[in-house]
């Protein structure tokens, strides 16, 4: 619930930061779930092909901003604790020098950030033995072959050290060098079933010891608020600093998805799963990794390209809320369709040639519409087939986050394709997320603090007859795809 302002102003809070590619959120919520305030700073970007690179001094001037306004609208509150996220595999190299423990050396290279082609080549062919346990394969977006091109670019000194996104924000905040969380440093390397990093495989790779911060598990202390961060933020001096998650990892602890065989769809521009397991799972096709959690097990996901970005091409500027009352006429629609905006495919099928098809003629927009959003939930059925397939547990709830689910209609029909409940929770933002992390030691552990502060904003119920025509829909759906090869 939000109630900006309100509620007992006494009553402690948990703060959340996410650093993300357009701006830095913070929000400050209650042990129940309460968002009292919340803030947001943009940032800028610069892209040029596959280069993408932000200024790490943005990171924490834009952080101080929306700091410094939620911390107004807390005045008088106590402030147990705050945690951060960011985007997964921005990497940089800092060095502390006096007055500031995270001075940046080299520019901060993005998520998606392609130039370590070559680095990422290496890395693949003479892997550490723990990144394959988790799924991980090295890539040219891989935090840990950006650095390894940062070092061949850059007279970078040697008392420089790995850092991510988070990892300035968090050092500023603590004046003096933190430790990193397992779950950011994945992509740089980590082994996550010894949760600490191949010092010998780095080291041979060219990322020695000595350039590497210490890893803890994602909400573990690193630290407290010292006396002049709290001056330029109005963050209490003495507030516990929190290990972080990454920015997917956060939005996946907003949705409350953290028992066994509970499973998350953020459906935005593109489609992303994400579960929880008791083991890592092992998928052949490399579309599936898994991140280890802080209470044990493992959250395994995939991205999919598909997702409601075809919406924004089919249908520029139509009311989409019409369109999704007029897409119930068609239960299921009498063409099918793989809603992809550019070729490729990553998951649940990996395609790279893949383009997104529309079958026959729709007999109206209404039905071309109707087509997409279901074309979307059969992407979603087969992803968790997919992960079935691969030993995985799916229980009979999923939640929905992401645009797509403040859809009146859409999670509706999620259920009746995926036939399984669809929760969609009250607050879903990745800030919230990290507010739940920062509040975990008061609740005893981060699903604790998921159950008591994670609000159910709707649920949706399959209906049988819905999901029997569905189901007849979604197999000619799958026919479709093995004519073209996709199976």
């Amino acid at each position: 619930m939000t109630d900006l302002g309100g509620g007992n102003a006494h009553e402690p809070v948990w703060l959340g930061v996410d650093l993300g590619t357009q701006g830095v959120r913070v929000v400050a919520a209650t042990a129940t779930g309460s968002v009292v305030a919340k803030a947001m700073a943009p940032l800028r970007s610069t892209r040029d092909g596959v280069h993408h690179e932000q200024d790490p001094q943005e990171w924490w001037l834009a952080f101080v901003r929306a700091a410094g306004e939620v911390g107004g609208q807390v005045a008088g509150r106590p402030v147990e604790g705050l945690s951060v996220c960011s985007t997964s595999g921005t990497v940089l190299f800092v060095e502390e020098v006096p007055g500031d423990p995270a001075r940046p050396v080299t520019p901060a290279l993005m998520y998606d950030d392609g130039r370590a082609g070559e680095q990422a080549a290496r890395l693949a062919a003479d892997p550490a033995p723990g990144w394959s346990v988790a799924g991980a394969r090295p890539q040219a977006s891989w935090g840990l072959a950006k650095a390894l091109w940062l070092l061949a670019e850059y007279d970078v000194p040697e008392s420089a050290r790995l850092a991510h996104q988070a990892d300035v924000v968090t050092a500023r905040l603590a004046g003096s060098a933190v430790a990193t969380d397992w779950s950011h440093a994945l992509k740089s390397g980590v082994d996550l079933v010894r949760t600490d990093w191949p010092y010998d495989v780095l080291d041979r790779h060219g990322l020695p010891a000595k350039r590497l911060p210490p890893v803890v598990a994602p909400g573990a202390p690193i630290g407290e608020v010292g006396a002049r961060a709290a001056e330029l933020t109005g963050i209490p001096a003495g507030t516990p600093i929190l290990a972080g998650l990454t920015d997917g990892c956060a939005a996946q602890v907003a949705s409350g998805a953290l028992a066994p065989g509970a499973w998350n769809f953020v459906l935005g521009t593109t489609l992303v799963l994400k579960g929880t397991t008791t083991e890592p799972v092992h998928d052949p096709s490399g579309a599936v990794y898994s991140h280890r959690s802080p209470d044990g097990g493992w959250w395994p996901g995939g991205a999919s390209s598909a997702g409601a970005g075809v919406l924004a091409r089919e249908f520029p500027g139509a009311d989409l809320e019409a369109l999704d009352a007029a897409a119930e006429a068609f239960e299921p629609a009498g063409v099918l369709a793989y809603p992809l905006v550019g070729k490729g495919e990553r998951f649940p099928v990996a395609r790279p040639d893949a383009t997104g098809f529309l079958t026959g003629n729709p007999s109206d927009p209404a039905e071309r519409y109707a087509a997409y959003l279901q074309g979307v939930a059969f992407v979603e059925r087969l992803c968790l087939e997919h992960v079935q397939r691969l030993g995985a547990s799916v229980g009979p709830v999923v939640t929905l986050t992401g645009g797509g689910a403040r859809s009146s209609y859409w999670p509706r029909l999620h259920a009746d394709v995926l036939d399984r409940e669809i929760v969609v929770p009250e607050v879903t933002d990745g800030a919230f997320g990290m507010a739940v992390v920062a509040a975990a030691p008061a609740h005893g552990s981060l699903a604790g603090a998921a159950a008591a502060m994670v609000r159910e904003r709707v649920r949706h119920v399959p209906r049988p007859q819905a999901v029997e025509r569905f189901g007849e829909a979604y197999g000619r759906w799958l026919d479709e795809l093995g004519s073209r090869g996709w199976n």
